[in-house]
């Protein structure tokens, strides 16, 4: 297995991941955003960058993430924003590679923190997110505009 920044060639790979992604959080991202995403992903804009895993030639999971500033910190955070592994390839190790690639990073670049979040009831990826850290007890509030 080989973890590394995207690449523009991987879009097709990483649409068809994306995809799986959404429909299973059953939300509905439109293609612009979808695009926006990419694009932004790609040229590590707006602190967005995109880390893929690679078996046989072939990608098969993503990690998303924001790294940003913060305000009890000097350093920079990372937000692991979505992780996603194709299906047919789960219980490979491959969440837990791409979660130790992200610590690696942090750890090499001086970050001072990497979080991430899902739903409660998502117990496959908690299994693997709980021999990292335990989940706190913050409660999150969202307002769409």
């Amino acid at each position: 297995m080989l973890i590394r920044d995207a690449l523009p060639s991987d879009e097709p790979s990483w649409r068809k991941l994306w995809a799986g992604y959404v429909a299973f959080y059953e939300a509905d991202v439109p293609e612009d955003v979808t695009l926006k995403t990419w694009e932004r992903l790609i040229r590590r804009q707006d602190g967005l960058f995109c880390r893929v895993a690679e078996t046989g030639g072939d990608v098969c999971g993503f990690t998303l993430s924001v790294l940003h500033a913060g305000t009890w910190t000097a350093a920079p955070i990372c937000y692991l924003e979505d992780l996603f592994v194709a299906p047919e390839q789960r219980g490979r190790g491959i969440g837990e590679a791409l979660i130790r690639d992200l610590v690696g990073m942090a750890k090499s670049s001086g970050w001072s923190r990497l979080y991430w979040h899902t739903q409660a009831g998502n117990t496959a990826a908690r299994s693997v997110y709980d021999r990292f850290t335990k989940a706190d007890d913050f409660v999150r509030y969202r307002l769409f505009f």
